[in-house]
């Protein structure tokens, strides 16, 4: 097991790619911690690592919140004694083309996405370079790369991240703190289970691999970056997208 007895803690986990991330970082032998907004999914994935014999920790947060944020951090070391691994997955869009966007649909967005991710690094880092060690993967997406049609405000907090997660990576390297980004594509969600075929088959045109993605595809390519087996990788984009972004 690539994480045995390693401390993770994954946001916005209660369903999608974060469910399925916080299942596959139990599986390499990992303790996780669910962040997850919404408390009833997220006791449900928390029961699910439960199940696969490691132990969990189900906190509602809002990582828009820094206090929140510093207070859940500090529950976890209280609890577990040590962070090694954050996964800054949270998010949600509010889509709108670009002369509807809403001031309040903007601001929400980019301070879950973005600010979000801020928050959480800012509340482990200190624990991270006591120790010298440390394994921070950030979720992008496609849209920060190629933007999207009505998903300005996602298309911007997601390039915002791809950004974040190199200068934290330049800042935290002397720390032997590895900080990578998985930018997937189209993956099947529940938010994109809803979506009208129409919408679907139109990416799926310029996906190479001609398939949706599968949440455990992307949870694969996290665990490997949260295992020292990616110890040599930091500020690196790694694409999971079936090839939509070449």
């Amino acid at each position: 097991m690539r994480l045995k007895d390693k401390k993770a803690i994954v946001t916005g986990a209660g369903q999608g790619i974060g469910r399925s991330i916080a299942l596959k970082m139990a599986q390499e032998g990992a303790d996780v911690v669910i962040a997850e907004r919404n408390a009833d999914t997220g006791a449900q994935t928390a029961g699910e690592v439960e199940a696969l014999g490691r132990k969990a920790m189900s906190i509602a947060l809002d990582v828009a919140d820094q206090k929140a944020v510093q207070t859940m951090v500090s529950q976890v070391l209280g609890a577990w004694n040590r962070i090694d691994i954050l996964v800054n997955n949270a998010g949600f869009d509010r889509g709108a083309t670009l002369l509807k966007v809403k001031e309040e649909d903007w601001d929400a967005v980019l301070s879950v996405h973005l600010k979000g991710t801020l928050n959480c690094i800012l509340a482990v880092a200190p624990h991270m370079i006591e120790n010298r060690y440390g394994k921070i993967v950030n979720i992008s997406s496609i849209y920060g790369k190629s933007g999207g049609i009505a998903a300005i405000s996602y298309s911007a907090a997601k390039a915002g991240i791809l950004g974040l997660t190199k200068s934290v990576a330049r800042e935290l390297g002397r720390y032997q703190i590895n900080v990578n980004v998985v930018v997937p594509g189209l993956t099947l969600t529940p938010t994109i289970a809803k979506m009208p075929e129409k919408y679907k088959n139109r990416i799926l045109d310029h996906t190479p691999l001609g398939r949706i993605g599968q949440p455990e595809e992307v949870a694969n390519v996290v665990a490997f970056l949260a295992s020292d087996e990616a110890s040599f990788m930091t500020g690196a984009t790694v694409d999971v997208s079936g090839g939509s972004n070449m």
